[in-house]
């Protein structure tokens, strides 16, 4: 069923007259798939991210696409306490949330808007809380319903959070994506009317783009915001197509159907490089796909035997089949683009893995390994992935069984523990190494579930704890060095790659800008 959402009479009048769409300035971009929300606390999938907090909505902060680095957005500015506990945040003066056909604001963004975005997410006891079901697994997964002890209003352009202890990282945390901000005021009339979920399927935010019409697994329209803080977007529309067939959206860019496509087949590279109105982006994702060891499993508990298991794996084998060359190898869960790598990726040793098995005592092995059965970035094809490291792991003596589950299956029962090995990942939309390191090694995040390891190492949690409140980047970054030291010793897991895309573009297309926490960002592009 087609939804259309119109952003009042002059844009309905706008759309209704086709010969003025096609004079504006139009860029088409040829997405993969339809987002599963419109609202980005609600998923932790890149495509809703794409299409909602990445175009309709604005955070307090933002990061510096190249350096990742916190720059103001709806904050213009903001004062860190002595003890590190208190943020207290500046808001822009004058940052008008989109006008719709259903919803005309009545004042600009203020702090009513940032206590109601993050109450949301934090209290159960809020009107919101489990509204489209409520599950908030960035939130969540960031330890932001234990981190934060308030969010209030201190005036209308005063917002101040307390947090229980200090985190270093909090501004960056504030930069993702699930911590856009919603319109108090829009939440409000849905409340009154009786249609709180419209909030999250008719966004309004104060982003560059506002959505005007949304045709499932077809298109999504947008058209530039008017009056947005940082500048009306040169584009005055924005269409996202969605063509899951790689095929299909390389045919649509050459044939100039699409100005931009989303995740190309390795096939179709060479001739996407070769082709002169095309040029390519390259840059490796901020993700990492690994194999975690269940370490609560008898035999998984010994870290000679997870050591063995972990030598045993041909990295570039697996990123030169399943990947068909488009990852790099893991040294560590952290992307070299957010922290540079100490060391090469080690190559499979046999003979060393073989050693460690007998000096265990371990004459033979059997183990099952869970295949992750859905498409993601950092993991397009799990079951080759699993199918490689049971070739692997032959070799060494281990015979090894591949398990599959439906998708919410495959994340309950892991979360519980009942896997023995498990192929997973983490995408981190921020430039902190700890983003990837507390929600998929933290003791808190074994105590969840959530860290598939199961595994708890007080010294490696210490110095997570420590950089959290350490303010100096190089002795911070020291710290994370040391933990990630602990984790590549007791080999709770194994990093395998991060994955490496392809942003081919029409030649046409300027000021589009790569950013190293990944997503595609149309505020500042424009077309010859």
């Amino acid at each position: 069923m087609l939804r259309i959402l119109l952003a009042g009479a002059a844009i309905l009048c706008f759309l209704a007259d086709a010969d003025a769409f096609a004079q504006a300035k139009t860029l088409v971009y040829c997405a993969r798939e339809s987002p599963d929300t419109f609202n980005p606390q609600l998923s932790t999938s890149q495509a809703t991210f794409d299409a909602s907090s990445r175009q309709i909505f604005d955070r307090l902060v933002t990061l510096q696409p190249e350096t990742g680095e916190i720059e103001p957005a709806l904050a213009e500015s903001w004062e860190i306490s002595d003890d590190g506990r208190r943020y207290s945040f500046r808001l822009r003066a004058n940052a008008p949330f989109h006008t719709t056909r259903t919803f005309t604001p009545s004042r600009p963004l203020n702090a009513d808007d940032v206590v109601f975005s993050f109450e949301r997410q934090r209290d159960p006891r809020h009107p919101f809380h489990r509204v489209s079901g409520g599950g908030y697994r960035y939130f969540r997964g960031m330890g932001l319903d234990a981190a934060i002890a308030s969010v209030r209003r201190e005036n209308d352009h005063t917002v101040v959070f307390e947090l229980f202890e200090p985190n270093a990282g909090f501004l960056a945390l504030l930069a993702m994506d699930f911590a856009s901000i919603l319109s108090a005021e829009y939440g409000d009339r849905l409340l009154a009317e009786g249609a709180p979920e419209r909030l999250d399927t008719e966004p309004v935010g104060t982003g560059p783009f506002q959505l005007v019409q949304y045709q499932r697994d077809a298109l999504i329209r947008y058209v530039a915001h008017p009056g947005y803080w940082a500048g009306k977007a040169a584009l005055d529309n924005l269409v996202f197509v969605i063509t899951p067939d790689p095929s299909v959206r390389f045919q649509k860019l050459r044939d100039g159907e699409c100005h931009v496509i989303d995740e190309v087949d390795p096939a179709d590279l060479p001739a996407i490089m070769a082709d002169p109105e095309i040029r390519v982006v390259r840059r490796i994702e901020p993700d990492v796909a690994y194999l975690a060891f269940n370490t609560t499993w008898p035999a998984l508990g010994d870290r000679r035997v997870r050591q063995a298991l972990s030598l045993a794996i041909d990295r570039q084998a697996i990123i030169d089949d399943a990947y068909h060359g488009m990852a790099v190898a893991a040294t560590s869960l952290v992307p070299p683009t957010i922290m540079p790598t100490e060391a090469e990726a080690a190559g499979p040793d046999i003979e060393r893995a073989r050693a460690l098995l007998a000096e265990v005592g371990l004459d033979s092995l059997s183990i099952a390994i869970w295949s992750l059965p859905v498409r993601r970035s950092y993991m397009m094809r799990g079951r080759r992935v699993a199918e490689l490291i049971r070739a692997d792991w032959k070799k060494v003596g281990v015979d090894a069984t591949i398990v599959t589950a439906d998708w919410e299956g495959f994340l309950k029962r892991s979360m519980m523990g009942e896997h023995q090995a498990i192929l997973f990942g983490w995408i981190g939309e921020t430039a902190d190494p700890d983003i990837f390191l507390s929600p998929v090694l933290g003791c808190d995040a074994a105590r969840r579930g959530a860290n598939r390891a199961r595994w708890c190492n007080t010294e490696f949690d210490s110095l997570l704890r420590r950089a959290r409140s350490e303010l100096r980047p190089a002795a911070r970054e020291n710290l994370f060095r040391a933990a990630l030291r602990i984790a590549s010793h007791e080999a709770p897991l194994l990093p395998l790659v991060h994955s490496v895309s392809y942003v081919p573009l029409r030649a046409s297309v300027t000021g589009y800008r790569v950013s190293i926490v990944g997503g595609h960002y149309f505020h500042g592009v424009d077309l010859r």
